[in-house]
């Protein structure tokens, strides 16, 4: 696609002011606390509208779309664990950060255990953070490589230069106030598209309910206590410890909670991001279905997405026809071409800004908090205890500087090479699996010690490699049955959460019990 030239403007505009919004907090960001939190006085509601801003990403806004065109609402399920989720952590994981007196997420795991986890917690952090980085600059080059005919290594390398430029010179407040006008454009963005495709029904919007409730489109799944397959039940699970893990142990998240004035605005941030990301993560989910009614109802553009999508696969090496094209294939592909051929001008350059929006939000604040763990959990703590500030600041530019260029290399690297990032997702995944049942046991389990701790991360971590590598490794024709993992694999951050824990309450009781018999 040829992109015109208002949507080429509106594209143009908004890059270079969110560059420049965040580029003028750079006086207010020339001191630590300055860059990591903002000196403690930011509003709670634009911290609250961060976090939500977190949570979506490019991703968010085409392949939950996908996923609702192809299947269901059954993952709206995740977004429901949110409020459960938001209580505890507002109830016990905010306190905790507030009052720890660091910034670091990862300080409670040293005082708790020892240095060692407090190193498990870091080196698990930085990796999937790197992995995230690449993987969202990656998957954006993609789809605006489809959308405008840009090249992909150009899309990669602008967004990450402008990315990391804004979040070197603003430090954590340019962080927070971009990502407030991208969860507008965002949204904004969001209803238009929805907008778009309800008035584009031949017979009203009324017609999506109907089409979309004959297909059973609006089913959240089974509720049969089943944890084999995607009922209702396993999304909810997995949402649950998946943001349990973000509001406990995710740098990200605690950087926030320090950035509000007081502990109350920053608890209210925490029910601010969860209550906007509830509905905002229906719109989403409403845009996969009326997609799906709008395709039903317009055969000629089904055609054309099939057509492309067999291409695809038949350049892959998987030679189908469009008619063999499946609607689980379909899903992913359908709003790209909707962008690209139903909307009026301007309005594509619009949407082209939200992808990029949800992008950035992503991006930005993995930078800033890798910069933050860089200095206080890497550089003060095992280098130079006792820099200055002049050299703590060289080390957050640098830190910057250094996460945004290598999340660079590592979308430039995945161009064509997806399996690589799909093993790098499985094993950071597999290494982390323990952190959020070992801040568990730190927070909770107040009686359990460092010799209790390693030996639960280690069978956690074991655990956690059985359930997510077979399938990497050997694929489970590989694998006796009875080795083969049965749960279906949102099952494994809370089966490795729960595994830690308990074994670490476990042996920590055993090992009281054998202390009184002596």
């Amino acid at each position: 696609m040829k992109l015109p030239v208002v949507d080429a403007v509106v594209i143009a505009v908004y890059l270079a002011a969110v560059v420049g919004l965040g580029c003028w907090f750079v006086r207010r960001s020339r001191t630590t606390q300055g860059f990591m939190v903002g000196g403690g006085r930011i509003p709670g509601w634009a911290v609250g509208i961060s976090i939500f801003g977190t949570y979506l990403s490019s991703n968010t806004f085409l392949f939950v779309p996908g996923k609702a065109y192809s299947e269901n609402w059954n993952a709206f399920a995740f977004s429901l664990s949110l409020p459960i989720a938001a209580w505890i952590a507002t109830t016990w994981f905010v306190p905790l950060h507030r009052r720890g007196g660091s910034i670091s997420a990862y300080d409670h795991l040293e005082r708790r255990f020892g240095g060692w986890a407090r190193t498990y917690g870091v080196v698990c952090y930085l990796l999937t953070q790197l992995a995230r980085v690449g993987a969202v600059l990656f998957g954006v080059s993609l789809v605006l490589a489809t959308l405008t005919g840009w090249p992909q290594v150009a899309v990669i390398v602008v967004a990450g230069v402008a990315v990391t430029l804004y979040t070197v010179l603003g430090g954590i407040e340019a962080v927070i106030w971009t990502d407030v006008v991208q969860a507008v454009v965002l949204s904004v963005g969001a209803l238009t598209l929805l907008a778009l495709l309800l008035s584009g029904m031949p017979e009203g919007p009324g017609q999506t309910v109907r089409i979309a409730a004959a297909e059973d489109k609006f089913s959240l799944g089974s509720f049969a206590l089943d944890f084999t397959r995607s009922t209702f039940w396993v999304p909810l699970l997995y949402g649950l410890f998946e943001n349990l893990k973000n509001f406990g142990i995710d740098q990200s998240y605690v950087q926030r909670y320090h950035a509000a004035p007081t502990e109350e605005l920053a608890r209210r941030s925490v029910w601010i991001g969860a209550m906007l990301y509830l509905p905002t993560s229906a719109v989403f989910f409403a845009i996969g279905t009326a997609a799906y009614a709008y395709y039903q109802t317009h055969p000629e553009f089904l055609q054309q997405v099939s057509q492309e999508v067999a291409q695809r696969l038949t350049a892959a090496g998987e030679a189908v026809t469009a008619a063999e094209v499946t609607t689980a294939q379909v899903g992913d592909s359908v709003l790209p071409h909707f962008i690209v051929h139903g909307l009026p001008a301007g309005a594509t350059g619009l949407l082209v800004a939200a992808i990029f929006a949800a992008a950035m939000s992503s991006i930005d604040t993995s930078l800033n908090s890798a910069a933050t763990v860089a200095l206080i959990d890497i550089y003060r703590r095992r280098l130079r205890p006792d820099c200055g500030e002049r050299e703590s600041m060289i080390v957050l530019y640098t830190a910057t500087a250094a996460m945004g260029a290598a999340g660079v290399a590592v979308a430039l690297a995945l161009i064509g090479v997806r399996s690589g990032l799909d093993a790098w997702w499985t094993l950071s995944g597999v290494f982390a699996g323990g952190l959020l049942g070992l801040f568990l046991l730190g927070a909770i389990a107040r009686g359990v010690r460092r010799p209790a701790a390693v030996c639960a991360v280690i069978v956690g971590v074991l655990v956690v490699g059985w359930m997510s590598l077979p399938d990497l490794l050997y694929g489970p024709a590989g694998l006796p049955e009875w080795l083969v993992n049965p749960l279906h694999a949102h099952m494994t951050i809370v089966v490795g959460t729960l595994t830690v824990f308990l074994v670490g309450v476990g042996v920590s009781r055993l090992g009281m019990t054998r202390r009184l018999s002596q």
